[in-house]
């Protein structure tokens, strides 16, 4: 697969599924803050054409960091990772994916975290859209608490409010595909 053809038609994708632009701030944030401009990356993620994408483009991210897992907080990761997994599987360098819960689970072994992972996996964790980087913080802070060793964050979107800088705060490394500047400048070119 050509990444670079493969980049720029998520990217479409991305912009006519999943992301909406106002000249006025009509949209609510998780954090009540209002927006410009929204980008729910779950109808791109739950896309079948873009996942295959997804998971082309991230695992080809992750492969030289020869990690065990990928994954991270329900329900933005959960795509992406195992859309990752697949490829990798398809390349015959398996990854696996993991899942980790918003609470944790409240019986048999009460656990936050789900998938073929052990103490000392090397992982990457990721998210769709990184705001303020919440959500991925919580994805590593319960990765290293289950001894997982998280070797990077890397999001589908990020929308450059400082959720890159909060991350690398933690001692993580953090990249993303998109940039919220990504989005407005082929929005602006339609």
């Amino acid at each position: 697969m050509n990444l670079i053809k493969a980049e720029k038609h998520l990217l479409e994708i991305i912009l006519n599924k999943s992301f909406k632009y106002s000249e006025k701030p009509v949209f609510k944030l998780v954090s009540g803050r209002m927006s410009n401009y929204y980008i729910n990356c779950k109808t791109t993620t739950l896309d079948p054409e873009a996942m295959l994408l997804i998971g082309h483009i991230f695992y080809n991210r992750v492969k030289p960091l020869r990690v065990n897992a990928i994954g991270g907080l329900t329900l933005g990761a959960d795509p992406i990772a195992f859309a990752t997994a697949i490829v990798s599987e398809m390349q015959d360098d398996a990854i696996n994916a993991f899942v980790v819960r918003k609470k944790a689970k409240e019986h048999g072994l009460m656990k936050w975290i789900e998938g073929n992972v052990r103490e000392g996996d090397k992982v990457v964790v990721v998210d769709d859209v990184v705001t303020t980087g919440q959500s991925t913080i919580e994805a590593v802070d319960r990765a290293r608490e289950s001894n997982l060793n998280v070797i990077k964050a890397i999001a589908l979107v990020d929308r450059q409010e400082g959720g890159r800088e909060n991350i690398e705060k933690r001692g993580v490394l953090f990249e993303s595909i998109f940039t919220k500047d990504d989005l407005m400048n082929l929005y602006k070119k339609l």
